[in-house]
């Protein structure tokens, strides 16, 4: 056996001495790496404790508190009048420490040494830049809520006892079920209980829950021709088969899916009537009608994503679909707290009891312990009025944005678009009159500070189309932000 002197332990032990690990545990977690990767074999001798002091310039206890250490682990044990050595089994082909690289010691595998299954239908589609001017599909302003007030009420739910905070289960504060149940019945003709509720951490998490329980493989799922691209990649990950449906002006064309209906049997129909996901068009109430009855007897469901449902400025908005389902073919999810600051937002599931204890089954599983301080939070705005009072204030500043920012693309670019004023949401969407490569336009206007995700574009042989939102951007940056898309749409 090598002398334990020969061991050149200085060179694969590295000290911080300006981390916040201690000294003696920064050697004893690399002593311990070495002896896991066979650096230091089965019944290597440990230097004295006076020996490793000097060879690593530390002093003598910490040396003695990092044997203790090895020692309680299990890795080391102490003979009498012989020394200290490494325990365990015994390797092979022991490393020789001599050609070892620091390197093996602490960088991660780069690699698993085992095969698994890859996909690309869950790779991201977003994109990030650093440009100063970015647009986005119509994201609320973060800039506009108020922080200090909301964090006054979460600062006081944390000071309270844990029995005024109210009972939690694995699927959401019991308080906040209750309060939102009854804001969902006066806001959008919802007749539910908090029974009818499942709380969520958004309306992706939402639809995986909804496809996990009542999508098989094969089974047919309808889209809009132009959807939610993160919705259908959990539809595809669900391995079924997606057929769309072609939008015009009035929503989703309701006789195509009845000519669907007849030929081959429906499982589910995913829709956002309220402001269609990207050409902001609402589904007519005559529509709407129309495929509950369609639904009724063809039994397929209904998936209604209602995503941006508190933002309307002209009129008041047009109840949910779920409001008038007396058949339980209807499941509703949406966004709470959208306009709040992210970490203050929340989804949720409206569904029939029998499909809503299953599930609970579910999100116990993926998202069990919840955020109940999160949760109470929200709960007292509404019943303060606070969430009532907030929309009204920030409805006013994003009316304002949409009619300045329409106005602005009226003015600049109303040769080359045509779009229509939203009458809710935080986006507009515009069509071009003639064809332009639009992501040659995206890669132009990044050179000037500008940057537009390809989530936003929309080009194929018989459209070439936008989904630009607005409600992020102060008056000044869309000023900013159009004039650079409208020098490089003339320079192309």
């Amino acid at each position: 056996m090598s002398s334990p002197v020969e061991f050149p332990y200085e060179s694969f032990i590295k000290i911080d001495r300006n981390s916040d690990v201690s000294i003696y545990m920064q050697v004893s977690t690399q002593l311990i790496n070495a002896i896991q990767r066979g650096v230091l074999p089965f019944g290597t001798k440990l230097p004295g404790t006076r020996v490793l002091s000097i060879n690593l310039k530390v002093h003598r206890n910490t040396i003695v508190a990092v044997y203790d250490e090895l020692f309680s682990q299990g890795w080391v044990e102490s003979l009498p009048n012989k020394g200290t050595f490494v325990i365990g089994k015994e390797n092979d082909k022991p490393v020789n420490i001599l050609s070892f690289e620091k390197k093996q010691l602490v960088n991660y595998p780069k690699s698993t040494g085992f095969a698994f299954k890859t996909s690309n239908i869950l790779d991201n589609p977003f994109e990030h830049s650093n440009c100063e001017f970015v647009f986005d599909d119509g994201t609320p302003d973060v800039r506009l809520t108020q922080i200090d007030h909301h964090s006054r009420i979460y600062s006081s739910t944390l000071k309270r006892k844990a029995h005024k905070v109210g009972h939690y289960n694995n699927d959401g504060s019991e308080f906040f079920k209750k309060n939102l149940s009854h804001y969902l019945n006066i806001s959008r003709g919802l007749p539910i209980s908090k029974n009818n509720l499942l709380i969520t951490r958004s309306t992706e998490m939402s639809i995986y829950i909804v496809s996990e329980i009542l999508l098989s493989a094969g089974d047919t799922v309808l889209v809009g021709e132009l959807s939610y691209f993160s919705v259908n990649m959990i539809f595809q990950k669900s391995r079924v088969n997606i057929q769309t449906i072609p939008i015009d002006d009035d929503g989703i064309d309701v006789e195509e899916v009845r000519k669907i209906c007849k030929k081959q049997k429906i499982r589910m129909l995913y829709l956002t009537p309220h402001h269609h996901y990207p050409t902001t068009v609402t589904l007519s109430a005559q529509r709407r009608l129309e495929l509950l009855k369609l639904s009724q007897e063809y039994g397929f469901i209904i998936l209604e994503d209602d995503y941006d449902y508190d933002f309307n400025y002209d009129k008041s908005p047009i109840l949910p679909l779920a409001s008038a389902d007396t058949s339980g073919m209807v499941i509703y999810i949406g966004s709470f707290g959208k306009s709040l600051v992210p970490g203050f937002r929340t989804g949720f599931i409206v569904a029939p009891e029998n499909l809503m204890n299953e599930m609970r089954k579910y999100l116990g599983i993926i998202d069990r312990q919840g955020d109940v301080l999160m949760e109470h939070v929200l709960g007292e705005m509404i019943a303060e009025g606070e969430i009532n009072r907030y929309l009204k204030k920030s409805l006013k500043i994003y009316k304002e944005r949409r009619d300045y920012f329409t106005m602005l693309l009226e003015q600049q670019l109303s040769e080359h678009l045509d779009f229509k004023k939203p009458s809710g949401g935080l986006a507009v969407w515009m069509k071009w009159k003639t064809p332009v490569n639009l992501m040659q336009l995206s890669h132009h206007c990044i050179k000037d500070n500008l940057f537009i995700p390809k989530t936003l574009l929309y080009q194929n042989k018989n459209l070439t189309a936008m989904r630009l939102g607005f409600g992020n951007l102060s008056m000044e940056e869309m000023d900013k932000s159009i004039d650079i898309l409208s020098k490089n749409v003339k320079i192309l």
